[in-house]
């Protein structure tokens, strides 16, 4: 699958998420924050609807309840593929899944979208400003050699000791923020690359 483009202006917020892994009850808080708030665009960051070989059922699991609330947003979905998509999921979604990244111009930032299982952070394209990834489940938010790297975590099926989290991108920086709570526990405010 080839890189999906999404070009924007200025002053864009989004909503990002990643590693949902078929928990309806994440699915509908994600929905309630996307709906409640005046974000541009809803960026997932892949393992969307099948919890994976190697983790527990999340709570709540129910695909077919993700399908739904996913399907009702898709007019304000960017995706990329996570290693538990397949083909079967784009057969259920009405929006692509499938493309292991994708580039999106915002807020004067070109920012690099993939799920982290194929390209890993360590191997950052160049010409970036920032490099968005999921699949190991631990917020993580830094700068390394200019760019500045976003791990949300997971919204389902945290790792590490955090809870479930999400982050928000508006005017060019980003929080990553617990999901139930909704308190920051990352803040890219006073990062050289979030400028």
């Amino acid at each position: 699958m080839g890189t999906l483009f999404f070009a924007y202006l200025s002053r864009m917020r989004f909503l990002i998420a990643s590693d949902i892994h078929g928990a309806l009850p994440s699915a509908e808080k994600i929905q309630s924050l996307y709906s409640e708030s005046s974000f541009d665009a809803l960026l997932l960051l892949g393992d969307l609807l099948y919890h994976g070989p190697r983790n527990d059922l999340p709570e709540g699991y129910n695909p077919k309840g993700v399908i739904n609330i996913l399907s009702s947003l898709s007019s304000s979905i960017l995706s990329v593929r996570g290693n538990c998509e397949a083909e079967v999921d784009q057969m259920v979604l009405p929006f692509p899944v499938l493309s292991e990244t994708a580039l999106v111009f915002a807020d004067g930032k070109k920012i690099f979208m993939t799920h982290g299982h194929g390209i890993t952070p360590d191997k950052a394209p160049e010409g970036i400003d920032c490099f968005f990834s999921g699949h190991t489940h631990i917020p993580v938010l830094e700068e390394r050699n200019g760019i500045l790297f976003l791990n949300p975590g997971s919204v389902s099926i945290p790792k590490g000791g955090f809870d479930p989290t999400y982050a928000v991108w508006e005017d060019g920086k980003i929080e990553v923020r617990e999901l139930w709570s909704d308190a920051v526990i990352l803040s890219s405010e006073g990062m050289r690359g979030a400028r």
